[in-house]
């Protein structure tokens, strides 16, 4: 019987999701709040910590603070059995620089695989919303015998032009071309109005990534990007193959969430992929037992829903509510309310999504907003009720009436 393969695991978390704005003003991308209690790196770490991987690197650059706080206090591995998720910023290893691309990242922090010496690497990105078993993609790899492998998501064909896009050889497993971003390209043979989208999921022979890198490198003219360069690189030599997510078959799924994957890289599919979590059936399901989303436990008391001062009911309909929030006589209805939210009498919150600490006066009122932490809204204040003023009050609101408000904002009446 031959000795199991060693597997590591990177994620990319250096990016600064200026799409994201103005969640991203003070943070990183994969340290955005989602789903109430969640952070966007939660979702990355739980597939691969779900699939056996037990060293994890994680690459941090850009406003990384409350991210590395996040990955220390809330992934705590057993290092008698040298288990780890470890941040590691930008080490400027090869000169006073910082990374400038993802392949640059992982040039960047060669110590690290030559470290723990690993057969495979996992390379995967830092920000999106999905559930996926990387041992099954992982024997997918050392089947095919390619150098790497890139994990595939079908979209339709008229959301080519935003994704990587994988044009499949079917018959070899490997991969013809990587289109960046096609507005001309047919779709799946098998399923001719879908394409498979690349879900910035790779995997990787050890030998082989490390030649890739620092042959990028050493290019003038490369981007240092790992679906811009990488993955062509392995692709002109015959060596890239590809997993199609469809094979996947995560554990506790459902037929109505399986396969679900969603980049959350702006504000309106951040908004978008939440909604996905509040129905009945929900598109993508936190409740799946059997594949865990893993976060920081909130040393919070359950949340609470009382009347308000002079009687008035409230109602929660179509929502989720975190530990630790008390709402007062509200009316909650298609929302997301994350931990230690108080909402006063009267108070309304619709279509929304609201992050931690939050405070809502007496008759207040959101409507298709996103409101970061500590954002205080006065008795009666509104927010996303009237477009004009919120854009006279300095908030972003983007081209479908999202309204942002971004982190301590006070809002008067």
């Amino acid at each position: 019987m031959s000795a199991p393969k060693k597997i590591f695991g990177i994620i990319l978390a250096g990016g600064e999701g200026k799409r994201l704005m103005p969640l991203t003003a003070d943070r990183a991308k994969p340290a955005v709040p989602f789903g109430g209690q969640y952070r966007l790196i939660d979702f990355a770490i739980s597939n691969l910590i779900n699939s056996g991987l037990r060293q994890v690197v994680v690459l941090t650059q850009y406003k990384s603070h409350s991210l590395d706080r996040h990955i220390s206090q809330t992934w705590r591995m057993s290092a008698l059995l040298d288990s780890y998720v470890a941040s590691v910023p930008a080490q400027q290893r090869l000169g006073k620089r910082w990374f400038s691309g993802s392949a640059d990242a992982i040039l960047q922090s060669m110590n690290l695989i030559n470290d723990e010496k690993p057969d495979i690497v996992v390379v995967i990105g830092a920000d999106h919303v999905y559930r996926m078993d990387f041992r099954q993609m992982l024997d997918a790899h050392i089947a095919s015998g390619a150098k790497a492998t890139v994990a595939g998501i079908r979209q339709p064909l008229a959301l080519a032009s935003q994704f990587g896009v994988i044009d499949a050889d079917a018959e070899s497993g490997r991969i013809k071309q990587f289109l960046e971003k096609p507005t001309d390209i047919a779709g799946l043979e098998d399923s001719p109005h879908e394409v498979l989208a690349s879900m910035g999921n790779y995997i990787f022979d050890t030998d082989a990534l490390i030649a890739a890198v620092e042959a990028d490198g050493e290019s003038p003219t490369s981007g240092h990007d790992m679906g811009g360069d990488i993955v062509p690189y392995f692709v002109d030599r015959g060596e890239a193959g590809y997993y199609d997510m469809k094979q996947n078959e995560v554990p506790g799924s459902s037929p109505r969430d399986r396969s679900y994957w969603r980049d959350v890289g702006t504000i309106d599919s951040f908004f978008d992929a939440h909604r996905d979590l509040i129905s009945t059936l929900p598109i993508f399901n936190l409740y799946n037992m059997e594949w865990p989303i893993h976060s920081q436990a909130v040393n919070s008391p359950p949340a609470k829903f009382v009347r308000d001062s002079v009687g008035r009911i409230g109602n929660a309909i179509d929502s989720i509510v975190s530990l630790g929030s008390v709402l007062s006589g509200t009316h909650l209805e298609r929302s997301v309310v994350g931990p230690w939210t108080l909402a006063g009498g009267g108070s309304t919150i619709t279509d929304s999504v609201v992050f931690d600490h939050v405070r809502l006066g007496q008759g207040a009122r959101v409507h298709r907003a996103i409101l970061d932490k500590n954002v205080v809204l006065a008795d009666g204040a509104t927010v996303g009720v009237d477009r004009e003023r919120d854009l006279a009050r300095g908030f972003t609101v983007t081209e479908s009436g999202i309204t942002v408000v971004g982190k301590g904002i006070f809002i008067e009446r």
